[in-house]
């Protein structure tokens, strides 16, 4: 687990995720006498603040949190202010792109050198969420030295049968997004830099009990580096959201924090993401139209490691397409070196004119080619490092930013010329080589450090990771403008996807799971960010616990991926092959057109995704529950399971039964009667269609 979040620590630094402005006081409206006490609730969350402006939170009149100061001001040189006297309470109709509902008014002092002015609004179709707007401002005759804030941080009461957490940060072990919080759990979830390369990812924490949970995060159009950090406590687990930093804030002078949501829910971590996806796309943040073929079964040629040949590839693509495979990607190695994107002419001989002939050779076998890009790295010793070390990010030292794996260094998302570089790539690859997508990958993709580059210009030193969302819109635009029906897909390894960059992606991966755990956590992830359909890729099976586990893939709504080689292996691979290799053997060709001629029946990925059914940490076994075709389906894993499972969500009428899998037949099933006796190990996939005379 990463260390304890150090607030004093960070002195130096600039604000991160606030800024300073000159705002006028709310003082100037018609305020009412200050109150003992303040209730604010939308009927399902409840906010209680007493004259201390300490607060406590209920979920449907239960109490959920303790009393706490759940905003206060970090000094530097003396000790945090999270004291105030809540002076008067207004409350007022809002509306806005939200749609309506109630906004509550707070202002409160500290001692008369420190005004805190805080907006709750909630929204009528945002049951159990508010949307914090909070600022502090100095009406003392000193300067304040500033050194962090945090806001909406409380402490989630403990429950006999524990609580489970989702993070939204990147860390270098690529650990699991949801994870169990046990005695000594803490995780600073920083939505900055982790690591050299890696960082980003969605400013949402969740932690959830079996009968209740609390969401916190930001609801900013561009990233923040803030922090969500979660902690077990005595008696409870707490979550918030913070900022560090170093800043004077004169007298007069406001620090407004980044606008801020709470929500207090039932279930597990879908239901927070769903409504965080559906507040940004009224923000103007949400994913592009999907293209038919984003839901295209995909072979990737990363079987056959960077020194792969065309003659292979071309050697495999029949048998592929026979399969029922409709993409076939070409990974990393067609290029001389991240930085040098001309083709390697020992597998290419005519450079650009080969790589023409390999699109079209695919095409003409049937499938639609994409090719793999790393944006964003540059090697030592290449051309473009050489002719343009400007486009570097340097850091206040001016040392470059490395990218581990491939040795490489980072480029500058915001800087002009590092954008008009990469969109001649992406013409060339798209608009001349005639490829069908991209493969934008790289753990560096999620985000990047402050830019210190003085030739860049950077009005501040954070805009390099502001903007990295606004790079990656342009080589999807640029893409679009060349074939709208292309498929961008970013895949930032092992990263918590980046919510910021999702409008530029039209298909998204596991990118490189660790477990079979890992593509059904993600894939409920994704369509709870991107939408229930979301085209979201198990990534190459080869990569689950089993190497063959397609069950996890299918059961949770996501396209097959895989990167068999056929007939033989590579012969010099780069790292040991796993017992049996990634050869496609005569049976698990059998395997594998079962699950593709499944997928391909059913188009689960299509479905809608309902996520509010099952609770990933607390179900046993896990569940998940997808409508498609008229028919409700459902996924249950576990190492073994004999006992009974429930078929939730099902309308009136009677259900034939059938295990998706062996054709089997399972009887059926009422609303009144949704549980069945299961025996099964590592999954059972179950299909729920109307029995004949029977409605539903």
């Amino acid at each position: 687990m990463s260390p304890p979040v150090t607030r004093r620590a960070a002195l130096g630094r600039l604000m991160a995720g606030a800024a300073l402005v000159a705002a006028p006081s709310l003082t100037g409206r018609a305020w009412a006498a200050a109150p003992p006490g303040v209730r604010l609730t939308d009927g399902i969350l409840t906010i209680d603040f007493d004259t201390a402006m300490r607060s406590r939170l209920f979920h449907k009149d239960r109490a959920i949190t303790a009393a706490a100061a759940g905003e206060a001001l970090i000094l530097a040189d003396r000790p945090a202010i999270d004291r105030f006297l809540l002076l008067d309470h207004k409350q007022e109709a809002a509306s806005g792109v939200h749609g309506p509902g109630r906004r509550h008014l707070l202002r409160s002092t500290a001692g008369g050198t420190l005004e805190q002015e805080t907006a709750i609004t909630f929204f009528d179709r945002y049951p159990g969420l508010a949307i914090y707007d909070v600022r502090f401002r100095n009406t003392g005759a000193e300067p304040l030295t500033v050194a962090g804030w945090r806001v909406a941080t409380h402490d989630l009461l403990d429950h006999p049968d524990g609580a489970w957490s989702f993070a939204g940060a990147s860390y270098p072990d690529r650990r699991d997004w949801i994870q169990k919080v046990a005695p000594g759990f803490e995780q600073r979830n920083f939505m900055g830099m982790n690591g050299s390369d890696y960082g980003g990812g969605t400013p949402v924490a969740v932690v959830w009990r079996r009968d209740v949970g609390l969401a916190v995060g930001h609801v900013e159009t561009v990233p923040r580096l803030v922090s969500l950090p979660v902690a077990a406590q005595p008696g409870g687990t707490r979550l918030g959201l913070s900022g560090d930093g170093a800043k004077a804030l004169a007298p007069g002078e406001t620090l407004t924090l980044p606008t801020a949501f709470v929500m207090a829910h039932e279930g597990d971590h879908f239901g927070p993401l769903d409504a965080y996806r559906r507040i940004m796309g009224e923000r103007g943040l949400a994913a592009p139209r999907i293209p038919e073929s984003s839901y295209g079964p995909i072979w990737c040629a990363w079987g056959y490691e960077r020194k792969f040949t065309p003659e292979q590839v071309y050697g495999t693509l029949p048998k592929a397409k026979e399969l029922g495979f409709e993409w076939a990607v070409i990974d990393d190695g067609w290029q001389i070196a991240e930085g040098n994107w001309d083709v390697d002419r020992s597998r290419f001989p005519r450079g650009d004119a080969d790589m023409k002939a390999f699109a079209d050779r695919i095409k003409a076998d049937g499938m639609r080619p994409r090719l793999w890009l790393a944006p964003l790295a540059v090697d030592p010793g290449t051309p473009l490092l050489r002719d343009h070390p400007d486009m570097l990010i340097l850091d206040a030292h001016g040392a470059a930013q490395n990218v581990s794996w491939w040795s490489a260094f980072t480029m500058c998302p915001a800087y002009q010329p590092t954008i008009d570089y990469f969109r001649g790539i992406v013409r060339k690859i798209v608009g001349e080589w005639g490829f069908d997508g991209l493969k934008l990958d790289g753990q560096h993709l999620n985000g990047v450090a402050p830019c210190y580059n003085p030739a860049h210009n950077h009005a501040r030193p954070e805009e390099s990771f502001e903007k990295l969302q606004d790079f990656w819109k342009a080589m999807y635009d640029e893409v679009m403008a060349i074939n709208p029906e292309a498929i961008v897909e970013i895949c930032p390894c092992g990263d918590s996807f980046a919510f910021h960059n999702i409008p530029a992606m039209n298909n998204t991966p596991a990118a490189d799971p660790t477990s079979s755990w890992q593509v059904r956590l993600k894939g409920k992830t994704f369509k709870a960010l991107m939408g229930p359909s979301a085209p979201f890729a198990g990534d190459h099976v080869e990569m689950t616990d089993t190497r063959d586990d397609f069950a996890s893939t299918y059961g949770i709504g996501a396209i097959p991926s895989t990167k068999f080689t056929w007939p033989e292996d590579t012969p010099n691979p780069t790292d040991p092959l796993p017992p049996g290799g990634f050869k496609l053997t005569a049976a698990k060709e059998i395997l594998w057109r079962r699950w593709i001629d499944l997928y391909r029946a059913n188009m689960l990925a299509k479905g809608n995704y309902l996520g509010g059914l099952y609770d990933i940490g607390f179900d046993k076994p896990e569940g998940h529950a997808i409508e498609a075709g008229g028919a409700l389906h459902y996924a249950f894993y576990a190492d073994r399971w004999d006992g009974p499972v429930s078929l939730r969500g099902l309308g009136e009428g009677r259900y034939a039964l059938t295990d998706s899998f062996t054709g089997a037949s399972l009887g059926t099933a009422t609303r009144a009667q949704s549980t069945i006796p299961a025996k099964f190990e590592r999954f059972l996939l179950v299909r729920a269609a109307p029995a004949p005379g029977g409605k539903a």
